[in-house]
């Protein structure tokens, strides 16, 4: 195993760290800083902790010893197993805060392997979704997987070592970053007497591990996410390569010749959440267990939601004043839309009603909270520096609202873990995908996966016998 692969839950089993103290800090300590670790054992044991007390322990300098129900409580933090078996198996890919994973668990499925870079983001991962700690594998950067990062690695030693670090999977799942091909290792390549193909063209994108993957453990299906924008992306390039190479090794990608502007791959989330935000959604299958046949995501309006959750119905009555735009930036924001309105351009805030359907949630959402601002009654027909209008100036989201827009809670809910600051979980919510969108997408591949699963398993005792002794 790479230095970056590490076991989810180290090398304890569950029955390890559910009876030892240090290794169920260690393991919170994946989630929680010390100091909110600290706060959290004197939720049960009010002045008795603080965190240079967790910090000395987590040096070796201090042992301290859990209470029976400091431990309960502790574990009580970590997230639950599901409470049915699993049908299929899937990979998480560039996983962020487990979006797509949500989807898929939604549906029967169970991640065997996730792999995401960004700490914070992992902290927020680990905090909300069980990994089994004898089957699941948590990895820090694909490229010590692919070892796409090492150019004088053949491909037969790249290709072994993806046999070795990544389980067998049904389906494969990635929230790839967008990137342009560039053929400027072609020639190189030819000179090495490597073969052509996606090998040449995709080399040097994240696109290009995922591609390594597929071609390695051959899973009966994938779904790959993006921006819209993926389809003009480098004028149509990116695109192009991306679906060609996914033919190359043998899928069927669902709609892959839909018409522009009447693309079922692009699915807008307004249909599900009070939110546009589109995406465009790669559903594939492999082409020889011919399960391909008649699937098409034009089918996904069959599960929009006879009752959509509207805007209102996110917001909590009430929350900090911390979220309330400051008159200053209050005033900058309204001014800046004004200027760029007498030009004739789109440029502004959004201000949100609790009936309307709010604009696209971003990571920037940090910096303003510009593209979607809760309207606390603010009256077009008064002056802007009215009393009444800046006594009810508009406010941010907070990060549990945000989770509402998501779908990683519902309405009313608060379960979905934020353990990070406001700016990271800003982040991570605006880097995202909409659940609902691909708890939908997951029911419609469904009843394939589970086909595709079924003929693997019948085919594998026939090819057993079929190789030679």
């Amino acid at each position: 195993m790479t230095k970056d692969s590490v076991n989810s839950f180290s090398s304890s089993s569950t029955a390890t760290w559910l009876n030892d103290d240090w290794a169920l800090i260690q393991k919170l300590l994946e989630i929680y800083d010390q100091g909110q670790l600290a706060e959290k054992l004197n939720a049960i044991s009010p002045g008795t902790w603080c965190r240079e007390t967790v910090n000395r322990w987590s040096k070796g300098k201090a042992s301290p010893k859990l209470s029976h129900a400091e431990f309960e409580h502790l574990a009580s933090l970590l997230p639950k197993p599901a409470p049915s078996s699993s049908s299929f198996t899937f990979i998480d890919l560039f996983a962020g805060i487990g979006g797509i994973r949500k989807g898929f668990e939604s549906i029967g499925g169970e991640c065997l392997f996730t792999s995401e870079w960004n700490k914070y983001a992992v902290r927020t991962y680990k905090a909300n979704h069980f990994c089994d700690p004898e089957r699941h594998t948590f990895n820090l950067d694909i490229r010590s997987v692919t070892l796409s990062d090492l150019p004088e690695v053949s491909e037969e030693k790249a290709y072994a070592n993806i046999e070795r670090e990544i389980p067998d999977h049904d389906v494969l799942l990635a929230g790839f970053p967008c990137q342009p091909f560039s053929l400027a290792g072609v020639s190189k390549k030819n000179s090495l007497g490597r073969k052509h193909g996606f090998e040449c063209e995709t080399q040097g994108t994240l696109f290009f591990d995922v591609a390594r993957i597929i071609a390695a453990k051959r899973p009966a299906a994938f779904l790959l996410e993006n921006v819209k924008n993926l389809k003009s992306h480098d004028k149509g390039n990116t695109f192009r390569i991306i679906c060609e190479t996914l033919n190359e090794l043998g899928y069927e990608v669902a709609d892959v010749d839909a018409p522009k502007g009447r693309d079922p791959k692009v699915i807008d989330a307004k249909n599900f959440l009070p939110q546009h935000r589109e995406r465009i959604v790669l559903v594939g299958f492999r082409r020889d267990l011919n399960l391909h046949q008649g699937f098409t995501l034009r089918d996904i309006n069959k599960l929009y939601p006879a009752d959509r959750p509207t805007f209102g119905d996110l917001l909590d009555p009430v929350v900090d004043e911390k979220y309330i735009l400051t008159p200053k930036l209050w005033d900058y924001l309204y001014r800046y839309a004004a200027k760029h309105r007498a030009k004739g351009n789109g440029f502004g805030f959004g201000l949100t009603g609790p009936a309307d359907v709010a604009r696209t949630l971003s990571a920037r959402y940090h910096k303003d909270g510009s593209e979607i601002l809760v309207d606390r009654g603010f009256v077009n027909t008064l002056e802007f520096g009215h009393e009444l209008n800046q006594l009810n100036r508009p406010r941010r989201l907070t990060p549990q609202e945000c989770s509402r827009l998501m779908g990683f809670d519902k309405p009313g809910e608060n379960t979905f873990i934020i353990p990070v600051s406001d700016t990271q979980a800003y982040r991570q919510f605006g880097n995202s995908v909409a659940v609902p969108v691909f708890e939908a997408v997951a029911s419609l591949m469904k009843d394939r996966i589970v086909a595709a699963r079924e003929k693997i398993l019948e085919a594998k005792p026939q090819l057993e016998i079929a190789l030679p002794a």
